[in-house]
């Protein structure tokens, strides 16, 4: 397994005998990990105001569009073990590049898919991307929580979980201008044949040219880290069976915590998913549709200006009750937001990103306290869970088109139900100095 060489002796172990982090000497590194999560937090945000164009181009229900979050997070399920095996093998800066590398090619992929006009192709190639992202955020958890002492591992993350939000803010911004302008200026359902092929290709093309443009943005990235490889001293150690990841979850904590990153990103996608549609319903506010995806960034806002303000309280009350308190907040947030109507019903929904922000750090840094070298392992089956994004949004669309999407806000809610429980669980630190 490839680890980096710790550079100092302060290395403790948990209560059960295992290590604890190895803070690590690398100077300069941080800035690299700050842009990854900048970079595939902001392209997975796309994903809110790509949905609401594919739904109109392709007549879809909910359900049908709420594929796209399933097609992209499906990656996290299958890519997340095979991205730890090739951590352990080549290290984290060469995993970054190959990550990156894999995102920029999902974005290429798009031109075909526009040629196409098929559905299909357009999940094929978030697929892609999505496998990429997982790669590189398979390397920036654990490595950002190594960079420091153990004890603050949760603070840290928050605050580059922070860049990850200032992508999701700036990216579905730029991005409702660009491929939601032209939305709706032509009724799908009276075109047919040749004529609905042709309109798809055209109104396709500025999704792709928007991914063209982050490709080469990526490629330059990859160019950068590759070109710091050798800021972070790796060795490699005996080859293990990446499989025996799944040990881990023989620990409660360790597996609570799985359960909680599958439903928090699958409640967190769900939300941002059906923003713009929610916003545009006439008992809401009303919007059209590129006005409502200039709401997506306020949600995802929230949740920068709640990671900055949290990486300072998490170093002075216990993370665990920061994550009951947030998820508290949420559960009250959702039961306003489905309640009510107007401003009110709206604003309530958007303003769950504010609670949002420290869920998915804290859950992870509480679930790999006391993990040591085996990080890369529980990085890498943590982020399967990530597949929560894949289920959750896909049983939402389901309901909304059952019973409206105010009662589906029932199923996020349940979500975060059972993340404040295991933050009152995780409530005590396992580290020990």
């Amino acid at each position: 397994m490839a680890i980096p060489t710790p550079t100092s002796n302060t290395a403790s172990l948990s209560k059960d005998g295992v290590d604890a982090y190895v803070p690590v000497n690398a100077p300069g590194l941080q800035s690299f990990v700050f842009a990854l999560f900048f970079v595939f937090g902001g392209i997975t945000s796309l994903n809110d105001v790509i949905i609401p164009k594919l739904k109109d181009l392709f007549t879809l229900s909910y359900a049908q569009a709420m594929l796209v979050q399933s097609a992209f997070f499906a990656a996290y399920f299958f890519v997340s073990i095979p991205a730890a095996a090739i951590v352990q093998r080549i290290g984290y800066m060469r995993s970054a590049v190959v990550g990156l590398v894999t995102m920029a090619v999902g974005c290429l992929l798009f031109i075909p898919a526009s040629y196409s006009g098929v559905f299909v192709t357009f999940l094929l190639a978030l697929f892609v991307l999505a496998s990429g992202i997982t790669i590189v955020q398979v390397v920036a958890n654990p490595l950002i929580s190594m960079l420091g002492k153990p004890q603050t591992a949760s603070s840290r993350l928050t605050f580059a979980q922070a860049f990850n939000s200032l992508g999701t803010t700036v990216f579905p911004y730029v991005g409702a201008i660009l491929i939601l302008g032209s939305l709706a200026t032509v009724d799908v359902t009276t075109l047919s044949g040749a004529a609905l092929d042709a309109y798809r290709q055209e109104e396709t093309r500025v999704v792709v040219n928007t991914y063209i443009g982050l490709a080469i943005a990526l490629g330059l990235l990859a160019f950068a880290v590759w070109l710091n490889r050798r800021k972070l001293v790796e060795t490699a150690a005996p080859a293990e069976s990446i499989l025996q990841a799944f040990d881990l979850l023989k620990q409660p904590r360790f597996a609570l915590g799985a359960l909680c990153i599958f439903l928090y990103v699958g409640a967190e996608v769900a939300i941002g998913s059906i923003i713009v549609n929610y916003l545009m319903e006439s008992h809401v506010l009303g919007l059209g549709a590129e006005e409502a995806g200039k709401h997506v960034p306020l949600y995802w806002g929230g949740a920068m200006i709640g990671r900055f303000i949290g990486a300072g309280l998490l170093r002075l009350v216990s993370p665990g009750k920061v994550l009951a308190g947030a998820a508290c907040a949420t559960i009250g947030l959702l039961v306003l937001s489905g309640l009510s109507t107007g401003a009110l019903s709206g604003w309530s929904l958007l303003a769950i990103g504010l609670f949002n922000s420290i869920m998915f750090p804290t859950i992870f840094t509480l679930a790999c306290e006391g993990l040591g070298k085996r990080a890369a392992e529980g990085s890498g089956l943590l982020c399967v869970a990530i597949v929560g994004g894949a289920v959750v949004p896909l049983l939402m669309g389901h309901v909304a088109d059952e019973a409206g999407l105010k009662m589906s806000l029932v199923v996020p809610a349940i979500c975060y139900a059972v993340i404040l429980y295991f933050g009152w669980y995780a409530r005590r630190s396992q580290v020990t100095v």
